[in-house]
């Protein structure tokens, strides 16, 4: 009678076991903005069913809620709107910081698209990717039409010979109407033929689109039948008219490094197309960096996963093929540019040429009067490794060593060095940073400067202040006129100096009301125009510690705007 008591009160009692195996750890970081899943079953490794694609567009021409939409049209459970938006400072600023790849499934066939940033300042950032894919999707505002970052991109994916699929976003706002649409194609077409673009790119498909609303068109219109308002037709278009990878399976396994990130667990994960060959976890590789003298191997290791970002989060997968874009871990030393191969192969792929940086500033040590009190991190030794960290995830910065404690750090812009500058602070550094300086060039003993196309909207009555206040800082007009769709709103596209556009964008903001839109890019190197005119050289900065007194403003009045009053 006992036995069978104690044998019923011990299943009623007893928790379910758990067996260790079923249990996966959580080892991604925030920055990848995944945790793993189980592995996924092996997949096909046809290079036929693949399509790289990248995203392209002017800043705010909706790039990032596109691929919202089509992840959300291909099954992914997205946490919240902007899912590919993983940084903080993104989320807050509402810009594309970092390319981002993600891959979904339309139709048997697996599509890998990367979204880039809109921004001249992180240039770097498509010039990286557009290497990796085959196809792109031009996405420009059918009422803005094209600016001065669709050339920049533009260009960057016709030299790679991709045939861009031109998508005209929101169509639904009542200014667009069919024959703006017709005109916005028009201009597109002269910017690809002025590109030099070829006869069959100059062919490319149109899709009209309003991501907001989540759905995309191969003809004109503003309400779509109920059963058409998705994405299916742009997502058919990619599958008709991006070619799949040239790539051959048989050869050995080669793979350029075009992403890095670093993970707490895994430690360095490395992101890239296969270029060549299929890669398996646990294979021996190596990776190689091409130098002057020629190919120098870095580092032998083996692969101890293997993964792939489906939808918002990241799978580990057993094996990949030829064209597909993957993340791997197990090597501590390669860096974006370097070739990961088989130990066998000892030819390093083609890097990426990036523009040159246009603008430095200093970094060193807070010497103010202020300093210890902000930040935990206050070394140079500490500053000059967070620097070099930066330096080796985004190419688009030169770190160089400076006098004493101090770095010079080398960018493409403001918005770049400054986001640098904030995500540092955020962490716990205390620096100082000296103003922005051009970087200047000499050829055939002739001073070359960095010039910047920029494209201004502003309301008629701000016009003349603009035209006088870009005048002073050495800006040429080369077309003016009324904003289609805008009545009372007139667009400038000059040129200027990047030296003379140094802390404009807050006059700028000022000068409008906040009306004004301003987007710069970089243009070319040209011949020096001189000194700048009446132009605000700087800030008055307080070198001492205590109590505000009016006689020490007497003095200080006449040469700016003041931000305190005496007593504080």
């Amino acid at each position: 009678m006992v036995a069978p008591l104690l044998r019923s009160l011990w299943s009623t009692t007893r928790k379910p076991f758990t067996p260790r195996a079923t249990l996966i750890p959580r080892f991604f970081s925030a920055a990848s903005a995944s945790t793993a899943t189980t592995a996924a079953p092996n997949p096909s490794l046809d290079p036929s069913r693949l399509r790289n694609v990248a995203v392209i567009a002017h800043v705010d021409h909706g790039k990032t809620t596109l691929m919202d939409r089509l992840l959300r049209q291909c099954g992914a459970d997205i946490p919240h709107e902007r899912a590919m938006d993983s940084i903080n400072l993104e989320r807050e600023r509402g810009i594309t910081i970092s390319s981002k790849v993600t891959s979904i499934s339309w139709k048997d066939n697996e599509l890998n698209m990367v979204d880039t940033p809109g921004h001249a300042d992180f240039g770097g950032e498509v010039e990286r990717v557009v290497g990796m894919v085959e196809g792109a999707i031009l996405v420009v505002d059918a009422g803005e039409g094209p600016l001065a970052q669709t050339k920049f991109v533009l260009a960057k994916a016709l030299k790679y010979g991709i045939r861009p699929i031109l998508l005209l976003n929101k169509v639904d706002r009542p200014a667009v109407s069919e024959e703006r649409c017709d005109e916005v194609e028009s201009l597109v077409f002269d910017l690809f033929a002025n590109l030099g673009a070829t006869e069959e790119q100059l062919d490319f498909p149109v899709l009209y689109a309003s991501a907001k609303e989540g759905w995309a068109s191969s003809s004109f219109t503003k309400d779509p039948p109920t059963d058409m308002k998705n994405m299916s037709q742009l997502l058919d278009a990619i599958i008709r008219h991006v070619p799949p990878p040239n790539a051959s399976l048989d050869a050995p396994f080669q793979m350029l490094v075009s992403m890095m990130e670093k993970d707490f667990y895994l430690g360095r994960i490395l992101t890239g197309r296969v270029f060549s060959g299929a890669v398996r976890v646990g294979d021996r590789i190596h990776g190689l960096r091409s130098t002057d003298s020629g190919v120098t191997k870095i580092e032998e290791g083996k692969i101890t996963k293997l993964m792939k970002k489906k939808g918002t989060s990241m799978a580990l997968i057993d094996s990949a093929g030829a064209g597909d874009i993957i993340s791997m871990a197990g090597m501590t030393t390669p860096v974006i540019g370097n070739t990961v191969a088989n130990v066998e192969v000892m030819t390093a792929l083609p890097t990426v040429e990036l523009d040159p940086p246009t603008i430095s500033m200093t970094f060193g040590v807070n010497d103010s009067p202020l300093a210890g009190r902000d930040g935990t991190h206050l070394t140079g030794g500490k500053i000059g490794d967070r620097l070099m960290a930066e330096a080796e995830t985004n190419l688009a910065i030169n770190v160089l060593p400076g006098i004493g404690e101090s770095f010079e750090v080398q960018g493409r812009g403001e918005l770049q060095l400054g986001i640098l500058i904030e995500n540092m602070r955020r962490e716990g550094f205390e620096l100082s940073v000296s103003p922005p300086r051009v970087m200047y060039k000499t050829e055939n003993k002739e001073k070359l400067e960095p010039i910047e196309e920029v494209t201004i909207e502003v309301n008629e009555e701000h016009v003349g202040l603009i035209m006088e206040a870009l005048s002073h800082r050495r800006a040429e007009v080369l077309d003016m006129g009324p904003v289609p769709g805008h009545v009372g709103r007139t667009r400038l596209s000059l040129t200027c100096p990047s030296r003379g556009l140094v802390g404009y964008r807050s006059v700028f903001s000022s000068d409008t009301r906040g009306t004004g839109f301003m987007h710069r890019a970089f243009l070319t190197y040209a011949k020096h125009r001189g000194p700048l005119g009446n132009v605000r050289k700087g800030v008055l900065v307080s070198m001492g510690y205590g109590t505000i007194t009016a006689y020490a403003l007497m003095s200080l009045e006449p040469r700016g705007i003041l931000f305190v009053t005496p007593g504080i």
